[in-house]
């Protein structure tokens, strides 16, 4: 089969097409023809061989999240799943195929109504943004800023607190995602590439209650100031290259609360992922999917996403 294989760390062009070996499904397993990969900003610096939430051995088949139709059930597994559309996470790598191995308990079904290539693309995304909507207990009448807001988990915040009643107050780099999180329905959408973006914010809703922090760095510190007493600040992503620095010293000084880590337990974050499919669904909650590559340009959409040249999520068209 295709396949995309990383050989040794570096820059987007140690992505290489190539072949690797048919999967068959053992007992307890399915293969999944694969439609539709699903990138993350994560997966770009694991790539590069930066320090993330686990380090690939090499070679490997990157790519965690995919979405396809069931063509072969293992030994101990109802041959009726043989056709059903489903997304999956791999455990890390294996996703940048024609395709993949998992274990039977481990696909989501996609509901009717939903595009398979839209539920790869709330697979990882999805499940974060609601598992921070339910984490920060959003509700009416709550301020709530949005880093990134044009991309894949911000452009999620916004929708699920803009339904939550709260007041949205979206930041996006660029002209044009800006827009695209007013379309959304933030009530506020700033462009953080200007200097004076925090005070901007402060000029037209005063503050904020919350902030969902997924680009860290100097746009980290920035909302965290914006935070008053009893707010809360979602460290959750740093796609400007370094984790926002606030010590836990300073947040109690200023009555702030800060969350990192984890969002829920294996079996939380699987509800979060099945209630966010069928919203979508359900019609009330779309992601963005901005770019498609094919499975063979892997390495042009990950120079993409690092370029800030993308909008919503990025998916390989395998």
């Amino acid at each position: 089969m295709r396949a995309v294989w990383v050989k040794e760390f570096g820059g987007p062009e140690v992505l290489v097409a190539g072949e690797a070996p048919d999967p068959v499904a053992g007992p307890g397993q399915v293969l999944i023809d694969v439609a539709f990969a699903n990138i993350t900003f994560v997966e770009t610096q694991l790539r590069a061989g930066s320090t993330g939430p686990y380090r690939l051995d090499l070679p490997v088949i990157p790519g965690n999240g995919v979405g396809g139709v069931i063509v072969e059930t293992g030994k101990g597994v109802d041959p009726e799943l043989v056709g059903a559309r489903v997304v999956t996470g791999l455990n890390g790598s294996g996703g940048y195929a024609e395709r993949v191995v998992v274990g039977a308990e481990a696909p989501f079904v996609v509901p009717d109504g939903l595009a398979l290539d839209d539920a790869v693309a709330l697979l990882a995304d999805g499940r974060t943004a609601a598992a921070l909507i339910h984490a920060a207990g959003v509700t009416a009448g709550m301020r709530v800023l949005v880093e990134a807001a044009a991309g894949g988990v911000g452009s999620l915040l916004v929708q699920l607190a803009g339904a939550a009643g709260a007041t949205v107050v979206a930041v996006a780099g660029g002209a044009g995602k800006v827009e695209l999180a007013r379309e959304l329905g933030a009530a506020h959408a700033i462009d953080y590439s200007s200097a004076d973006w925090a005070q901007r914010v402060r000029d037209e809703v005063g503050g904020v209650d919350i902030v969902f922090d997924g680009v860290g760095g100097e746009i980290g510190a920035s909302a965290f100031g914006l935070l008053g007493r009893g707010g809360w600040f979602f460290s959750y992503g740093l796609a400007s290259g370094a984790w926002t620095e606030v010590s836990e010293e300073t947040a109690a000084a200023r009555g702030v609360s800060i969350h990192r880590g984890s969002l829920g337990s294996p079996a939380e974050l699987r509800r979060f992922t099945e209630r966010v499919l069928v919203d979508a669904a359900n019609g009330r909650v779309r992601p963005v999917i901005g770019q498609r590559f094919p499975l063979t340009e892997a390495a042009q959409a990950h120079r993409a996403i690092e370029t800030r040249a993308t909008l919503g999520k990025t998916l390989l068209v395998v």
